[in-house]
């Protein structure tokens, strides 16, 4: 049996090519994406799924791997699956955003950690927002539509040097303002209730001034914020939902499903 180099690196393109926007994925998806989680599970389960999913997929184009088209394809398959996890990314973005909003209305801005997302400081009740959205996430089987559709892609955007282009770029771009809109409908209910109440502290303030009213009114602020947000979680979910929602339609959109 002879096999050419050809036929060699023929069957080593219709593998790379597929696992790399598989793994790119990985890279930018929300939960999966963290410093916490090893890159090798990143890279095994990118491997398992690009096993699996091979005996599906088109033929890949007659491409040589090594070349400049070979390269430009693989650029391709790169930006495609980042961008589709960086969309989720934006979502998620969302609550982080209205979580720091609230925290600096209640007070509670100087509570702080570091996020093992990002890598960043964010005030506590950003991360309270964001582990509860990422276990929505995880217990709605996001992750696995996700997948779903960046397997689907496979048909609606075969391998090749056509892909995400300038128009579906500027989607992106567009669509990222849903992270302000939806982080000042998070916030929104809970900074206005804040708002009156450092009113009605201020009025009292001016109409008795021998009365301290930071050292009571910092405390009922923070306090009256863990009830505001407890009592508006519904409203906090229904926000991400929504969001989420569109950012799976924005993905739609993206890889043409």
């Amino acid at each position: 049996m002879n096999i050419t180099e050809a036929q060699i690196l023929t069957a080593l393109a219709s593998f790379i090519w597929p696992f790399i926007r598989i793994s790119s994925m990985f890279i930018s998806i929300p939960v999966f994406s963290i410093r916490a989680l090893p890159v090798k599970i990143r890279v095994i389960a990118a491997f398992l799924i690009t096993l699996v999913v091979i005996p599906l997929l088109p033929d890949s184009p007659k491409i040589a791997l090594f070349s400049y088209q070979g390269f430009m394809v693989t650029l391709q398959q790169l930006f495609i699956g980042v961008s589709t996890g960086f969309v989720l990314q934006m979502v998620f973005s969302v609550m982080l955003l209205g979580g720091q909003s609230i925290a600096f209305s209640m007070g509670l801005g100087f509570a702080s950690m570091v996020d093992p997302a990002s890598g960043i400081q964010v005030p506590v009740v950003s991360q309270v927002f964001i582990v509860t959205s990422n276990l929505i996430f995880l217990s709605v089987n996001g992750h696995l539509l996700l997948i779903e559709m960046l397997v689907g892609s496979f048909n609606t955007l075969p391998v090749g040097l056509i892909g995400i282009g300038l128009d579906e770029l500027w989607l992106i771009i567009k669509w990222s303002s849903q992270i302000f809109i939806g982080g000042v409908l998070l916030a929104l209910p809970i900074m206005a209730a804040l708002l009156f109440v450092n009113i009605s502290f201020g009025v009292a303030a001016r109409a008795a001034p021998q009365i301290q009213i930071f050292a009571i009114g910092i405390p009922i602020t923070i306090m009256l914020g863990m009830v505001l947000i407890w009592v508006s979680i519904s409203n906090s979910l229904d926000v991400f939902s929504n969001v989420l929602t569109d950012g799976y339609r924005l993905i739609e959109e993206l890889l043409k499903l």
